[in-house]
């Protein structure tokens, strides 16, 4: 059986893990942590502005996937600029970003830390030259 002093002691940090991986929800305030240019697109990756300010307090909530928003400006060919949730975590070591695309049904694109050049889809986002992950 558990003692009221370990309950006490796990319950901070059982509720802030849950608040962090939840959706962030329409009244959040959102902070661009990620942009890439690509030959026909542009992306951008949101995340809450909670955690993004925070450097320590988004590398421990990146352990986990964590709901964002990632946008498609398709602008320049007449097609506008679509929001769509997101989730966003890092590997192991900290040096990859993970955009995972979960409602299109996409592969995650794997964005190197300090920036680089990814595919995110074979229809606008290839190619795309990324800077440097919460810049």
């Amino acid at each position: 059986m558990l003692k009221p002093i370990v309950i006490a002691a796990c319950l901070p940090a059982i509720c802030t893990y849950q608040a962090i991986a939840a959706d962030p929800g329409q009244n959040a305030y959102m902070i661009r942590v990620l942009a890439c240019k690509g030959e026909d697109a542009h992306m951008e990756v949101y995340l809450p502005q909670s955690i993004a300010l925070d450097p320590a307090k988004l590398k421990s909530a990146l352990t986990k996937p964590v709901i964002g928003y990632y946008t498609l400006d398709l602008t320049s060919a007449g097609k506008g600029k679509p929001l769509e949730p997101v989730k966003v975590s890092t590997t192991a070591d900290g040096k990859t970003v993970i955009i995972d695309q979960y409602t299109r049904g996409l592969k995650p694109t794997r964005i190197p830390v300090d920036g680089g050049t990814v595919d995110f889809d074979q229809r606008f986002g290839t190619g795309a030259k990324c800077e440097a992950f919460g810049t």
